[in-house]
């Protein structure tokens, strides 16, 4: 009995040495994600340089962001119910938005545009949101989409026929998606075939954000068929040009004020001159511009659970059940507790990809990890807030369903969390 157990005991032994050795216990794993990893800091005591927290903010960004909350509060918070109600944007907040200089934030002064950091989009999009997410995601797609395109991929003709139009007064609006290629983009069927020094397009798209009032369209359309996803081209389309057709806007469940609409291309003569970038280079561009897009989007739905927070938690104090205010109660106060925590998470992983991106670090991981992670914040932020104010947070009087109808694209648009989630694993993948 006693020799069986030795043997038993010497070939676990000899099973445990021939374990791989990334399963060997209290070992160090060799691999560490790639934003954990450190990095040589400046000489503190020479260079003058502080390692701030990620919530510090330069003297313009500060100034940025106190100016947009008053403006959020004085131009845009009196129309809000009225712009959800109607599914239109009031013409006076587009034309402050442009007024401000809200709408080229970091664009260059000799364009126009303010040339405030990337940064300081994030914290506009994000005190914007706090009021109407709508009027925020109006802001965030002209500045990281339409702004972004024109300058990275752009001529220098384009550039200045294009960025003084958009820091001025013309909205630009983004043609991806198709009724067959959602997150599937690139089998989009829009073509562009090319007669001479013209392309003529043909094709519809579908789900394009702002379209309504967009005066130059994006617009994705393949080039060779032959070559799949390697011959779409993007073109610069304007408005007025004959055949292109703005269709009637969503009925939809949320950021309603911010139109979302069918376009269509009939025999469209787009001249040789409006390719942007290089043909066939599209889906380079759709991607890289997505990517910057969703820590725009993070912002946007920080600042939606935020604002809807920022409503709740002062009815949780003034509301008095059983000689106590609401707040008090231990129970509701593990709950609050917890929504903040996770608002602060969220906004710690939305400012780091921003930074990330701003001094041109690898960010498309972390980009990701901010939108899902922001948009299941909202989710949850404004679904506790409604409980938390009990019925009347189940009626049109208060702003709480609005934000908890508004949040639900978060999870949809600029790719799908389960978009976020296969982007993040891709990344984990190449590190390990």
């Amino acid at each position: 009995m006693a020799a069986a157990a030795g043997g038993w005991l010497r070939r676990c032994g000899k099973l445990k040495r021939n374990l791989p050795v990334y399963l060997a216990p209290w070992r160090s794993s060799p691999c560490v994600f790639r934003s954990s990893k450190s990095e040589l800091k400046p000489n503190l005591a020479s260079d003058g340089v502080v390692c701030a927290p990620l919530q510090t903010f330069t003297e313009e960004e500060t100034m940025l962001k106190n100016m947009v909350a008053k403006f959020a509060q004085e131009r845009v918070a009196p129309f809000v119910q009225k712009m959800d109600e109607d599914s239109k944007m009031e013409d006076s907040i587009i034309q402050g938005l442009f007024e401000q200089g809200l709408m080229s934030i970091d664009l260059g002064e000799e364009y126009g545009g303010t040339g405030a950091s990337f940064f300081s989009i994030i914290l506009v999009v994000e005190e914007l949101a706090k009021v109407d997410p709508a009027v925020a995601l109006l802001c965030e797609l002209q500045n990281t989409l339409t702004n972004k395109l024109f300058v990275t991929y752009g001529t220098e003709e384009q550039k200045r026929t294009y960025l003084p139009r958009v820091a001025k007064d013309t909205i630009g609006s983004f043609c991806l998606s198709e009724a067959g290629s959602g997150s599937d983009a690139f089998s989009l069927k829009t073509r562009a075939e090319k007669k001479g020094d013209y392309y003529i397009i043909n094709g519809s798209k579908m789900w394009i954000s702002l379209a309504e009032h967009a005066g130059v369209f994006f617009v994705m359309a393949n080039t060779d068929p032959s070559l799949g996803y390697r011959g779409i081209t993007c073109f610069i389309v304007d408005r007025n040009t004959e055949g292109l057709h703005v269709g009637k806007k969503e009925d939809k469940l949320g950021i309603r004020a911010s139109s979302t609409c069918p376009v269509t291309f009939e025999n469209v003569k787009v001249p040789e001159t409006n390719i942007l970038g290089q043909v066939g280079q599209g889906y380079k561009y759709a991607i890289g511009m997505l990517n910057t897009g969703r820590i725009g989007i993070a912002a946007q739905m920080l600042g939606l659970a935020q604002g809807c927070f920022d409503h709740t938690i002062p009815y949780t104090k003034e509301r008095v059940q059983f000689g106590k205010s609401v707040f008090d109660f231990q129970g509701m106060q593990h709950q609050i507790a917890q929504v903040a925590t996770q608002l602060e998470a969220a906004r710690l992983l939305t400012y780091n990809a921003a930074r990330l991106a701003e001094t041109g670090r690898p960010f498309i991981k972390e980009a990701s990890m901010a939108k899902y992670y922001a948009a299941e914040v909202a989710t949850l932020t404004t679904s506790k807030c409604i409980e938390w104010m009990g019925g009347v947070g189940f009626t049109k009087n208060y702003p709480i369903e609005k934000y908890y109808r508004d949040c639900k694209i978060g999870t949809i648009y600029e790719g799908t969390s389960n978009i976020q989630l296969s982007t993040i694993a891709k990344s984990l993948a190449q590190e390990y």
